[in-house]
């Protein structure tokens, strides 16, 4: 198993934000976690990356916890992490924003590679190096935080909300990109509000409630639960 979290919690203070969250990621698959807001989702990738800390539990990378880890210690063992909201460096450009996202790669060599490969994923990209990315629309914004992650060589990459604030066309775009990363041997955890595209994407599922899992299974089975129809895919 590539990642595994057992009975995992989270408090931001006394708040519990989630609760005995338990997760198999194996390695090749995407694993999606859906939900309404405030369900745990982000937090449970928070976690992963290290960038808040479990408050009971483990995660386990390849059989090793990594929960004592800093986030750029997780990120060296080949774990990247795309936030909500993109966050790229608007004064910069998307050129510098890619290298930012290889900052722990020692190989130029590798670099260059991997800034070749990223290009193949967005072409878009690279006819627009030397923009700024503050001035690009919140879809290419998008691209350049995915590109971003995956100048760290990753084998692990979290996805949170790729698809928030895009257009119907840009939402597919983007789905057709993480379908060509996947199919490179990316291993993917993508949470997403959009559950229909989250399911269409994933080969198996968890849904989360109020800091806990409410269900999980094959994603092809989570479609078709008359319960995940009602509540997420807006289907009486």
């Amino acid at each position: 198993m590539l990642l595994e979290l057992k009975n995992t919690a989270v408090h931001y203070g006394k708040v519990e934000a989630t609760r005995d969250i338990s997760i198999k990621v194996p390695e090749g698959e995407i694993i999606t976690l859906i939900g309404a807001n405030g369900a745990g989702k982000s937090t449970t990738l928070r976690m992963i990356s290290g960038l808040v800390r479990p408050s009971q539990g483990e995660v386990l990378f390849e059989g090793e916890s990594i929960a004592h880890l800093d986030p750029e210690d997780i990120t060296d063992l080949g774990i990247a992490h795309v936030p909500e909201g993109r966050h790229v460096f608007p004064q910069m450009t998307v050129l510098e924003n890619l290298e930012m996202g290889a900052y722990l790669v020692k190989s130029k060599q590798e670099m260059k590679n991997n800034l070749e490969s990223v290009f193949e994923h967005f072409p878009r990209l690279k006819e627009r190096v030397k923009q700024f990315a503050g001035t690009m629309s919140g879809g290419e914004q998008q691209m350049v935080a995915m590109a971003r992650g995956l100048m760290s060589s990753p084998r692990l990459i979290l996805m949170d909300e790729p698809s928030l604030g895009l257009s119907p066309i840009m939402q597919q775009e983007i789905a057709v990109i993480i379908k060509e990363i996947h199919a490179q041997g990316r291993t993917i955890i993508l949470v997403e509000q959009n559950a229909r595209l989250a399911l269409s994407l994933a080969q198996y599922g968890y849904v989360l409630e109020t800091g806990e899992i409410a269900l999980e299974g094959d994603a092809k089975k989570l479609r078709d639960d008359e319960g995940v129809q009602r509540t997420y895919l807006g289907m009486d």
